[in-house]
């Protein structure tokens, strides 16, 4: 293989296909504020105070520049301009999804211009034009993205563990990526590199994948990927994801990595405490009369307790009373078995379909965050029998109770419900491992789309106990003692 030649390749590749992809998504976006143009100047601009309109032209392309840079930031954000990343309905839900964001902010703020509430109809019906917008553009715009930029044929290079779990969560994104080939690591390195080498030159595959492979198996693997100009994917161990938040220091002559003994810095933790404080406070004022219109539901079907209350563990495993407003019966555990949620649970009453899908069941847990037993954003806090259970097979679960449990977390919004328990090991790794307040922020703004996102309110399959499928448990513990080698 001409090195040369294959990095020239892939580097024209790639620089073409960004210019597509940002090309398409200044379109969208060109579109979206051009309808906002237009709102504004035909009613928006004549409803604002006086001494703006005195700016006239330079007010009115102030005015809509800012609604373009926010529009801007919060697609990055939830993922609307990820053509080619995201499934077709996700982006535009995402995209739909910042529109909305964007036009309530910028409503906000001509409302204080205007000293009274705005024009709310005219944004309505800019809010409608703008989403049939997003949806035939995204439509039409992805076949585009997909024909020129076919899905990646990925080489799968694997261990012991059966490969139909990988297989799985690429045959969920046949859109982007298709595993044409598999070699197990154990016919050889120079075998496998032959293989990654062939299959290149005759088309079979453009990217490697290393999955479930020791330490020592996939360093060479790497150095060999980055050498010729390979790309590669990587299913990261739960010490690669540590290392991920390392901080780098200069103090000699050759970098180091410094992972620290503790997660959060004493001043970002008064940080987060203030911002949890403050935030739950305003929220509770903000909720109330969905709290008091949910307590009431709950009562009047069945006459039994509005909250449940339950042991879980936060910070350090201390354990604490978790509160939601009760969505199940009464009687869902009168076995004393701890079992999570599952696909259409019948111990599950028909308010509580309702307030599980909208996530008022969680409302009460303001009070637990106040009370200091839980962060906004942290991971999920399990039950002590639970978390006795995923340490007999995963060790390093007690890893994610380095800091205190949230409301919402990482594995919340990049996961869903079911995704499994070292999957979400690993989520909730990253997030303490990269923490910083302008992470939270960030965590909390997108909390709010997964609150409307249908995945993400999913049971665990019926065949699954505590997440876990009892046939994995065997090879999950063969695998973890290899894990690390």
């Amino acid at each position: 293989m001409n090195l040369n030649t294959n990095e020239k390749k892939l580097r024209q590749r790639e620089s073409f296909k960004r210019l597509i992809n940002l090309g398409l998504t200044a379109v969208c976006l060109g579109l979206e504020i051009g309808l906002f143009a237009y709102y504004w100047e035909i009613q928006f601009r004549w409803s604002v105070v006086e001494p703006l309109r005195r700016f006239q032209g330079k007010g009115n392309l102030l005015e809509i520049s800012i609604y373009g840079v926010i529009l801007f930031l919060l697609s990055s954000m939830y993922g609307g301009i990820r053509l080619g990343y995201l499934k077709n309905v996700e982006l535009i839900f995402s995209q739909v999804f910042a529109t909305l964001m964007a036009n309530i902010f910028i409503y906000a703020e001509l409302s204080v211009m205007a000293a009274e509430p705005f024009v709310v109809d005219v944004f309505i019906v800019m809010m409608i034009a703008q989403t049939i917008v997003v949806i035939v553009y995204i439509n039409v715009a992805n076949r585009v993205y997909r024909a020129i930029f076919p899905p990646r044929k990925l080489l799968l290079i694997h261990g012991d563990r059966p490969v139909e779990n990988i297989y799985r969560k690429f045959e969920l994104r046949r859109d982007k990526y298709i595993i044409t080939k598999t070699i197990h690591v154990e016919e050889g390195f120079d075998t496998v590199c032959k293989t990654i080498v062939e299959s290149y030159e005759k088309g079979e595959c453009n990217a490697v994948v290393l999955g479930d492979i020791s330490v020592v198996e996939r360093a060479p693997l790497i150095k060999f990927c980055y050498g010729h100009s390979i790309r590669f994917y990587l299913l990261p161990k739960i010490t690669d994801v540590i290392l991920m938040g390392a901080e780098e220091l200069h103090v000699f002559d050759s970098p180091m990595l410094l992972t620290r003994e503790y997660s959060l810095t004493v001043e970002q933790r008064i940080v987060k405490r203030c911002i949890d404080v403050v935030g739950a406070l305003i929220l509770l004022v903000l909720a109330s009369p969905f709290m008091l219109l949910t307590a009431l539901a709950i009562k009047l079907y069945d006459g039994g307790p509005v909250l449940y209350k339950q042991v879980r563990c936060t910070l350090n495993q201390r354990e604490f009373y978790i509160m939601k407003f009760r969505s199940m019966r009464t009687d869902a555990e009168k076995d004393g078995v701890a079992r999570l949620a599952q696909k259409g649970d019948n111990r599950i009453t028909p308010v509580g379909k309702v307030i599980r899908k909208c996530r008022l069941d969680e409302l009460p847990q303001l009070v637990n965050i106040l009370k200091g037993d839980m962060s906004f954003i942290g991971p999920r806090p399990e039950r002590p029998e639970i978390i006795a259970q995923y340490l007999e097979i995963m060790p390093e679960f007690a890893y994610r109770m380095k800091v205190k449990a949230g409301l919402a977390g990482f594995a919340q919004v990049y996961g869903k419900y079911n995704t499994s328990p070292y999957d979400k090991l690993k989520l909730d790794l990253t997030y303490i491992e990269n923490y910083s307040v302008l992470l939270d922020i960030k965590l909390m703004l997108l909390t709010l789309k997964i609150l409307f996102w249908p995945d993400s309110t999913e049971g665990v399959e019926n065949e699954q106990i505590t997440a876990l499928r009892e046939e994995q448990r065997k090879r999950q513990e063969r695998q973890d003692k290899k894990e690390e080698e």
